[in-house]
């Protein structure tokens, strides 16, 4: 599908359909801009959802669900006001209009003439839902359950579970402005539970991304259940973690959530703005070890985070975050990057239309080093591999982190000796960046399941990076 018949689908399924045209948008935009505003947009949004969860062979869930409504903006130097309606239709955008327009002073504003910008046109405008029967999904459930039973005997519960997203978005702002997107997204998971001689364990993996179901081929699946099965039964044979200051290995692809939340989020336009990131400030200035180089990038065709334009209509980009340790720029929204005096790069990004949006990450991960991972490994005499992730959380103030590894190993004289439970690891952001010592050549994305929070909105995405060795992190353990 081109671009123009793309935003032309979008426009009648959300507009037209509701008896919105251009006049009307200009008419809301007349309302608003009578007093002064900075910035105007007007957010039309139609998601459609579903679920299944498949536990001990029984479908034990599902769910559907259809919403849409518009949200409207404005802006007049910091102050933000907003409203919206599950109702799309002109009267509740002109009452919408006439709620958010008084923080301006009065006088008029200036209404741009339209112009349409151009997606990116990262994914296929397609209807995942649509791509499979509700009894094609759960046997695709089922035979994942399948898959993974019959990889060990010591297996005593599988959770399979599946998700899709159909998604429908027009953005209109009152410079001119007119995009539009339409977002599929699936994702696959699998949770495993093994018992050996009264001890239980539980390994997990899944997937996806911007397509549909197609995409999970029984190769896929059994990827997933095999990495599932693995760690699982990996931490059967695991030892309590040592705790104290050592060298950490952080294994390629998941991991990237540690850079995801300890050094990610502290580099978004808003927190920088207003002075609470550990970054602030400090544009130009090393904040990382030399051959580090993060970037933001919202352009990557079907990843999970990726987007042909951002929930306030400017095209994503690969923004450089810190490029050989130097910090370069932050990731932006509208208007965080007109009170900095910067671009924005395409992360102002929503949870839905009755949300505001705000700078968010896409995906966002480091590029790869010179080092093998073999070579890296070897390199430490003691110290933890961490290969997996689960929970974790910073500050983004002071940039303190705790991350819980789910899947780790102890490293002596440069082998893997043995796997460890309870490995947490605990430090500060820009510290952590500036105590790496090694980067591999192996940089992976994570397989499409992450989702970020955030002032208390979820949006999908991507991790990534190298395995990285860093030197004194502190590791809290049960030893």
């Amino acid at each position: 599908m081109t671009h123009s018949s793309l935003f032309a689908q979008a426009e009648k399924h959300l507009l037209l359909a509701n008896q919105i045209d251009e006049k009307a948008l200009n008419q809301t935009f007349s309302r608003i801009m009578h007093h002064q505003a900075d910035y105007a947009d007007l957010y039309f949004q139609y998601c459609r959802t579903e679920g299944w969860s498949l536990d001990e062979g029984i479908v034990k869930g599902g769910s559907f669900n259809i919403d849409q409504g518009v949200g409207v903006r404005v802006v007049s130097g910091e102050k933000t006001a907003f409203a919206y309606s599950d109702e799309i239709s002109l009267s509740a955008l002109t009452q919408a209009a006439d709620a958010t327009r008084a923080i301006a002073p009065v006088g008029q504003g200036i209404v741009g003439v339209p112009s349409t910008v151009n997606g990116l046109g990262l994914y296929l405008p397609d209807d995942p839902i649509a791509s499979l029967s509700a009894a094609e999904k759960v046997k695709l459930l089922e035979r994942l359950e399948q898959m993974a039973r019959q990889l060990d005997p010591r297996i005593k519960q599988v959770m399979a579970s599946m998700a899709a997203q159909y998604e429908v978005v027009f953005v209109a702002r009152a410079d001119g402005v007119r995009a539009a997107d339409i977002r599929p997204l699936v994702r696959v998971n699998i949770q495993v539970i093994v018992e050996q001689n009264g001890r239980r364990e539980q390994g997990g993996a899944g997937g996806g991304g911007r397509f549909d179901f197609a995409y999970f081929t029984d190769d896929v699946l059994r990827s997933y259940a095999e990495r599932a099965v693995k760690e699982a039964l990996t931490n059967l044979d695991a030892r309590p973690a040592p705790a104290g200051q050592m060298t950490v290995v952080l294994g390629p692809g998941w991991p990237g959530v540690l850079l995801h939340e300890a050094v990610g989020h502290g580099l978004e336009g808003d927190f920088n703005r207003k002075g609470s990131s550990a970054f602030s400030g400090k544009i130009g200035q090393q904040v990382a070890a030399k051959g580090v180089t993060v970037v933001d990038d919202g352009t990557i065709a079907n990843r999970r985070g990726s987007l042909s334009v951002d929930d306030e209509g400017t095209p994503t980009s690969c923004t450089t975050l810190i490029e050989d340790g130097i910090l370069t720029g932050y990731m932006q929204d509208t208007m965080n990057a007109r009170l900095m005096g910067m671009k924005p790069t395409g992360n102002g990004r929503r949870e839905s239309y009755a949300h505001l949006p705000m700078p968010r990450m896409t995906n966002t991960y480091m590029l790869s080093g010179e080092h093998h991972p073999e070579e890296i490994i070897a390199s430490v005499k003691d110290g933890l591999y961490a290969v997996n992730f689960g929970g974790g959380q910073v500050d983004i103030t002071s940039g303190k982190f705790v991350f819980s590894a789910s899947e780790a190993w102890k490293i002596e004289n440069g082998k893997l000796m043995y796997p460890v439970k309870g490995a947490t690891l605990i430090g500060n952001g820009p510290e952590a960046m500036s105590q790496i010592t090694m980067i591999g050549n192996d940089m992976q994305l994570d397989t499409g399941v992450g989702v970020c929070g955030k002032d208390g909105q979820s949006v999908p995405v991507g991790v990534g990076q190298p395995t990285l060795k860093l030197e004194g992190l502190t590791v809290g353990g049960t030893a």
